[in-house]
């Protein structure tokens, strides 16, 4: 086992899930209530969706999971509570994707952005190296090392922000409508992508399609609540509570 292998083993209570949310609530400094309530779970391994219209709260809740906010309530990932001292390690081991890849791309070339964070880590060039080859295999972007993220297509901006977090090595990949805007192809590309990765996922959409194609359980959230959660198939054939909420 690697140094950062037996760190993460060492940190992880038994085998607790991947994502353990408990009773989280969230009011921004506006008084906007945005989460109430909120408990759900992601397996080790898992693909879960988190599904709702468009102000429901589901942007807020994944960036609970880095501690980017953090709200009254628990939230554990892999076993450990997100808080102050923790997030130094809690956010080596979650990678947020952001909907606007623009977001997350801000370097001058694609081989600076993935990079970016394995060197802030401390890691030797060699190893940066490695990491950095080994992402844009894994999204297909070889060859575009000194390409102008600016200047790639939507689809590609996308892939290569997904290399950013896979060159951190993470276990539990966070996604913020990882398919919006894409053309026809651009979908069935990055959809493949993400069949394709190992860690445990949680992905934030309306995109019912994906959710079908992609995730085994949803939690449905309106208001900042779950108001439903159960495998995909008695979600997403429940046209009666999808239009109740917004989502057809």
């Amino acid at each position: 086992m690697t140094e950062t292998g037996a760190a993460r083993a060492a940190s992880d209570c038994g085998s607790a899930p991947a994502v353990q949310i408990a009773e989280l609530d969230y009011t921004y400094p506006d008084g906007s209530v945005a989460l109430r309530q909120v408990s759900l779970m992601v397996g080790r391994g898992e693909k879960v969706a988190v599904i709702g219209a468009n102000g429901a709260g589901k942007s807020t809740l994944l960036l609970h999971l880095n501690g980017s906010l953090r709200g009254a309530g628990t939230v554990k990932i892999f076993g450990q509570a997100v808080t102050r001292r923790n997030l130094p390690q809690i956010r080596r081991r979650v990678g947020l994707i952001f909907q606007y890849p623009d977001d997350q791309l801000f370097c001058p070339t694609v081989g600076t952005d993935v990079a970016f964070g394995p060197e802030h880590q401390g890691l030797p060039q060699e190893v940066v190296a490695e990491r950095v080859a080994a992402a844009l295999q894994a999204v297909g972007l070889v060859g575009f090392e000194t390409r102008n993220p600016f200047h790639l297509s939507l689809g590609e901006k996308r892939r290569a922000a997904l290399a950013t977090v896979l060159a951190m090595q993470p276990d539990l990949l966070a996604l913020d409508e990882p398919l919006s805007n894409l053309d026809p192809r651009g979908r069935r590309r990055f959809l493949a992508l993400l069949k394709q990765m190992t860690q445990s996922m949680l992905v934030v959409t309306h995109d019912l399609e994906l959710v079908r194609a992609l995730c085994q359980r949803v939690y449905l959230l309106t208001a900042g609540q779950v108001v439903y959660s159960g495998p995909v198939e008695s979600v997403l054939d429940d046209a009666e509570l999808l239009a109740q909420n917004g989502l057809v």
